[in-house]
């Protein structure tokens, strides 16, 4: 399991980005997946999170109505729409695999994750 996650920037309030995290070593259609963000001097939290067995789409409180997630299974690809960017966005973004058993609301929540973590993409929101 490999991801590499790009698309951050420095990005004033109000802005957007769109994260992209290409992951390799398994079939991204099967499982349930997601983005979570670190900030500095804090825990990662799960952000958005997404499962290939029901359709679900779970986000966390503080995106919800900013951020969309979304997945292009023939790219193995997974992005993150983020609009209305705020300074409490500024983290670390990461990407994640989970077991397509776990819904998404468990994966972002509970944080249960498989395999290793890609090296991130650095967002910041600043004036």
């Amino acid at each position: 399991v490999h991801f590499v996650e790009s698309g951050g920037d420095l990005v004033q309030p109000g802005g957007s980005l769109r994260l992209s995290c290409a992951a390799s070593g398994f079939t991204l259609a099967y499982y349930t997946i997601g983005w979570f963000r670190q900030a500095p001097g804090k825990e990662r939290e799960g952000v958005s999170c997404d499962s290939s067995s029901d359709g679900v789409t779970y986000y966390a409180d503080s995106v919800k109505g900013r951020f969309t997630i979304s997945r292009d299974n023939t790219k193995s690809t997974v992005y993150l729409q983020m609009n209305n960017l705020k300074p409490e966005d500024t983290a670390v973004y990461y990407c994640a695999v989970t077991l397509p058993i776990t819904s998404a609301q468990e994966m972002c929540v509970r944080n249960i994750t498989s395999g290793s973590w890609g090296q991130g993409t650095q967002v910041i929101v600043s004036s």
